[in-house]
């Protein structure tokens, strides 16, 4: 049987060396929950936010064949997670994302500079509680702030920068999630604006503000142009990891 742990202390020692904010999250109990099959003394654990979840410690197929429902990203703590999750769900679709390094020292007056690159008829905002509405309304944008359980949650913990063009949100990047020392950004721009520098902007004012509130904005990439705007914005790229697709429900990251 499953069960959802209240002490992820217990937890700890078997994400031990994972660098992801999203298992963060879920320790710290910031948002996100963690599942285990032993709640007194757990061998293997699942912790789970938004669409992603990760498997660590022991391989366990009771937590492997019960995740959520819809789109789910399964991450494996090794090859022996790998091989029972491609038994579990062989018509999973198994991707490498890109982990880019936790340790980053921004150079902020380049980050300054790319706000000048704001084209005219464009302006930067941050989102409050109208663009909060706002961004519910466009599947592009949904995920900003989805997230969270609430607005209320995530004007009070999330952080997020838009890009208008026309009162309509163009690009944008936000908290995905929060963890105590800082945020994951999601980033996207709408297909007709793309190639404009919108992505560059607005993830360095979200980057500038964080850095302001002495939060750090992590970033993971789906792919090589993740990959590259990250290396723009003054990340490193340190290491690929294997991530199956679960679900016929549209992909959203």
């Amino acid at each position: 049987m499953v069960y959802e742990i209240e002490d992820t202390s217990k937890t700890e020692k078997l994400f031990d060396g994972w660098e992801e904010t999203l298992i963060y999250s879920c320790i710290q109990k910031v948002m996100g929950k963690i599942f285990v099959t032993d709640p007194d003394e757990p061998r293997s654990a699942f912790a789970f936010v938004g669409c992603f979840g990760f498997f660590a410690g022991e391989p366990d197929r009771e937590l492997v064949i019960n995740i959520p429902k819809g789109f789910v990203i399964l991450v494996p703590q090794n090859e022996a997670w790998e091989k029972m999750i491609e038994d579990a769900y062989p018509d999973a679709k198994k991707n490498t994302r890109y982990a880019i390094r936790k340790d980053t020292s921004f150079d902020t007056a380049s980050l300054q500079k790319n706000l000048q690159m704001l084209p005219e008829g464009y302006e930067l905002k941050e989102i409050d509680s109208e663009i909060y509405d706002m961004c519910l309304k466009n599947p592009v944008t949904f995920d900003f702030v989805s997230t969270f359980e609430s607005k209320e949650k995530y004007l009070k913990d999330g952080r997020g920068m838009v890009i208008l063009k026309n009162g309509e949100i163009v690009s944008g990047a936000s908290s995905y999630t929060r963890y105590k020392e800082g945020i994951e950004i999601e980033v996207d721009t709408v297909e007709s604006e793309r190639r404009k520098n919108l992505a560059l902007i607005v993830c360095s004012a979200l980057i500038l503000r964080c850095l302001k509130e002495g939060l750090y904005p992590s970033w993971d990439a789906q792919n090589m142009g993740s990959v590259h705007l990250a290396e723009k914005l003054g990340y490193e790229f340190d290491h690929t990891y294997v991530a199956y697709e679960v679900s016929s429900d549209k992909r959203t990251h």
